[in-house]
């Protein structure tokens, strides 16, 4: 097996590797400021995004949970890889050969990217097949629901001929070995013996990809009447496909999410077909499991869903498992900022069906006629009602009350008090009534309490670590965590040599007093990549989240030319501070000193026309 990476080599890809783009996969964002990031952190769920990426430094940074790193750290969190995993994507992308201590090979060995290579070959596989004469059944399929051979490629369909050992032996001729395949939940196992058959026979196959485009599981059909197993049947639990935290087409979808404020969750892997044929480039679905709270998480983090402008649209069968599928959603509703929706179609048709009976535009009118999830809800809630009745009106006011209660915006509510007293045909007074008890009185029943967002406890540390927010707010420290900020996100417009004078005055505040020498000791090697990582390497343990803060906290200037005149100025204002401290010492000692005694008089008198010549200097180069 191969050695360990070069560390040139680690280094290399780290230098050509853009931070935000490979975080952009995973988060959507805004800028933060010249030169900085932010977005919703996807360790933690927060309500405001407290997530800053800084690319020119090439670091992240929660200043809500306090997670930090490097583009490998990223990795290594997101998709539980290694560190030599990271470093082998990463070179792939920016297309590195590594070399390795006792070779030129990648390591061999059954770990993330074998997995996700096993998968990556079976899906190939399928694709091929799908063209074969044993999967006519399929493209019949597939044709009878509108989709041609282009939809297919787009989507990556492929088929599982009708064989026990077909794929098996095809992915042990690429090399893999029988626990490589059934580890990704390729193969399954005969009972009661040793050997291995294939999962998926003779089915249509949908590759499931994760964020970042990687095959990490598949979805297979059932098309022939003899196949006796579930209508739809997925990969199993793997290393690498976990089925609550993954959302099919979420891959192609992200970039228009995050650009449109907007994502569209539908029930099937064809109507994510149709609604993307149709123009929703938005839509994505759970894979065999019902929708959550960690495909929550995914879409808020891509949605970046802090500011409350953006829409989740619902679609829902109408039948009783598409409201069983409603409630659990409206369940859920309170922990995204974004507006939630619901679209049904007519006739109870799903995207799939719809696109094939009445064409593209059909879909694109259902999303745009879209009802809120409050107003869908309670009209749920009246349909179990007789309204005739005053017995069936009392009871279904009882249920709907808390209904409208729940509802965030509370500018909403006297519009939905409004609308349920139409409903019901019962007085608005009543129905105010009735509702504002629902506020006073909560039902732990009618909906999840609202978890907050921000009461996640950070990840207990070894040494308690020196925060930014721990620092005091007197002009004096602000003015040493400003410039501190500046040479450590700007040290080539600071300039080299300014750093070299600012880190060579008196601080205030201990702690970053002792950031200043680590700065002071490194300053040669300031403009060169790598140099966060060496300052950080100074520090004391308790202290590097502390450099890590001060590198990627947003500074106040918006565009370049403001920056640069901001990160010298306050640099400046810096060595400025130091100078005038030394000349008030100056001229107390001038005071104490003996004017009779005419040479430490006339020293000290030469060395305040020194620090006043350096300070008018000083403001000339500014």
């Amino acid at each position: 097996m191969a050695g360990l990476i070069k560390q040139s080599d680690i280094e290399e890809v780290k230098a050509r590797t853009n931070i935000a783009d490979i975080i952009g996969d995973y988060v959507s964002l805004k800028s933060a400021g010249v030169g900085s990031m932010k977005g919703l952190c996807p360790f933690h769920d927060e309500r405001s995004p407290s997530f800053h990426v800084r690319p020119q430094v090439g670091f992240y940074h929660c200043f809500g949970c306090g997670e930090s790193g490097d583009v490998y750290s990223f990795l290594q969190k997101m998709d539980h890889v290694s560190f030599s995993e990271a470093v082998e994507r990463l070179a792939g992308r920016v297309g590195l050969q590594l070399h390795y201590e006792d070779g030129e090979g990648a390591p061999d060995h059954t770990n993330r990217a074998r997995l996700l290579a096993a998968n990556q070959a079976a899906a190939d596989f399928f694709v091929a097949q799908l063209g074969s004469p044993g999967a006519e059944v399929g493209r019949q399929f597939l044709g009878e629901r509108g989709f041609d051979a282009a939809a297919a490629e787009r989507f990556g369909i492929g088929f599982a001929p009708k064989s026990w050992d077909e794929l098996t032996n095809h992915l042990r001729g690429k090399g893999f070995s029988t626990e490589e395949i059934t580890l990704a939940g390729l193969v399954s196992s005969r009972e009661g013996s040793s050997g291995v058959y294939d999962r998926f026979r003779g089915r249509l196959v949908w590759p499931i990809r994760d964020i970042t485009g990687q095959t990490i599981g598949f979805g297979a059909r059932k098309l022939l009447d003899d196949d006796k197993g579930p209508k739809y049947l997925n990969t199993p639990e793997t290393p690498v496909y976990h089925k609550a935290q993954v959302l099919y087409g979420l891959d192609l979808a992200k970039r228009d999410i995050s650009r449109s404020h907007q994502v569209v969750v539908v029930e099937g892997y064809t109507d994510v077909m149709a609604c993307h044929l149709a123009g929703i480039t938005t839509a994505v679905a759970t894979c065999g499991t019902s929708f959550g709270v960690d495909h929550i998480k995914v879409l808020r983090r891509v949605l970046g869903d802090d500011s409350g402008i953006g829409e989740v649209v619902f679609t829902f069968d109408p039948d009783a498992a598409g409201q069983k599928a409603a409630v659990r959603a409206f369940g859920e509703e309170q922990r995204f900022a974004a507006q939630t929706f619901v679209a049904v179609a007519p006739e109870g048709l799903d995207p799939c069906d719809l696109r094939l009976k009445r064409g593209d535009d059909a879909v694109r009118r259902l999303i745009d006629g879209k009802k809120p999830m409050f107003e869908f809800m309670i009209r749920q809630v009246l349909s179990q009602y007789n309204l005739d009745t005053v017995e069936g009106r009392i009871s279904a006011l009882r249920a709907a009350a808390p209904v409208v209660a729940g509802i965030r915006d509370p500018s909403l509510r006297p519009g939905y008090v409004r609308e349920l007293s139409r409903m019901l045909g019962v007085e608005m007074s009543e129905v105010s009534r009735a509702v504002s008890s629902a506020l006073s009185h909560p039902k732990a029943e009618t909906r999840e309490t609202p978890r907050r967002y921000d009461d996640q406890p950070a990840e207990p540390q070894p040494e308690k670590q020196f925060s930014l927010v721990e620092l005091p707010t007197d002009p004096a420290t602000r003015l040493e965590r400003d410039a501190l900020m500046a040479m450590l996100q700007h040290p080539t417009q600071v300039g080299i040599d300014v750093i070299g004078r600012a880190v060579h005055t008196n601080f205030v505040h201990p702690s970053l007093a002792i950031v200043r020498d680590a700065i002071a000791v490194t300053v040669n090697t300031a403009a060169e990549p790598g140099w966060l990582d060496r300052v950080i390497a100074e520090v004391p343990d308790s202290l590097s989240k502390l450099v890590t803060e001060l590198a990627l906290a947003p500074l106040p200037e918006r565009t370049e030319r403001d920056l640069t005149r901001y990160v010298k100025d306050i640099a400046v204002a810096l060595i400025d501070r130091d100078l005038l401290r030394q000349k008030a010492e100056l001229l107390g000692r001038l005071q104490r000193t003996d004017a009779t005694d005419r040479e430490v008089y006339v020293a000290i008198q030469r060395e305040l026309v020194r620090v006043e010549a350096e300070r008018r200097n000083l403001r000339e180069e500014a």
